[in-house]
């Protein structure tokens, strides 16, 4: 079967389908006719698996041995306990010290910010892991495909605009008519293609792409 029908029975996007399918976590046949992946119910049962198991956060790492055989469910599970032990552990702290700040009823400029820090720099030391906020603050970079896409925008309304002036300059010596309207309508069909081909890049950068790849 196709990637749409897999899409549609597993719920996995194609985008995702494609992810794990790099990762080596599934190999699908070639279709000898036309080399088109050909999924079969192997591939099928195999994406149901890693669904649930992503579902439940376990990392694809971990996955890949318990498709391999390398490790059983229980192995994967007694690792992901773990890890979901140490997570619960430092949402408590981070609760702890929340409460502890909402019993202070004063305003931000009365913090005592540099105890609060020393004392998450200590717990830290500890074990305990806070949210990262050099990751969570970077800001998306919008600017190359903008600028790619405006350019090659720009390009083809300079074609065209180029077109228009042959036309007007010199009528007599210019292509037919028929070749100048069907070449401006294909270059301003290929410039709105650019346009929304730019808004979906702009879309995946802003959820994040990566993480979507690997969120099933």
């Amino acid at each position: 079967m196709k990637i749409n029908e897999v899409e549609a029975i597993v719920g996995i996007s194609k985008k995702n389908i494609r992810f794990y399918e790099e990762e080596m976590l599934l190999s699908p046949k070639r279709n000898s006719d036309n080399g088109y992946r050909d999924y079969g119910e192997n591939e099928i049962s195999i994406l149901k698996n890693i669904k649930f198991l992503r579902k439940l956060g376990i990392p694809i790492e971990e996955i890949r041995t318990m498709l391999s055989g390398t490790s059983t469910v229980s192995d994967g599970m007694r690792r992901h306990l773990i890890s979901l032990e140490r997570d619960r552990r430092n949402i408590n702290q981070r609760i702890n010290l929340c409460s502890e700040l909402q019993n202070n009823d004063i305003l931000l400029s009365q913090l005592d910010t540099d105890t609060l820090l020393k004392k998450m720099e200590d717990m830290e030391k500890g074990g305990i892991i806070f949210t990262n906020s050099n990751k969570k603050d970077v800001k998306k970079s919008y600017t190359a495909p903008i600028v790619i896409a405006s350019l090659a925008v720009l390009f083809m309304l300079g074609l065209m605009a180029l077109l228009f002036w042959i036309l007007i300059i010199s009528p007599k010596k210019a292509p037919p008519i028929w070749f100048l309207i069907f070449t401006i309508c294909l270059i301003a069909v290929a410039a709105v293609c650019i346009i929304v081909a730019l808004i979906q890049r702009l879309k995946e950068i802003d959820k994040g792409e990566l993480e979507d790849a690997k969120r099933y």
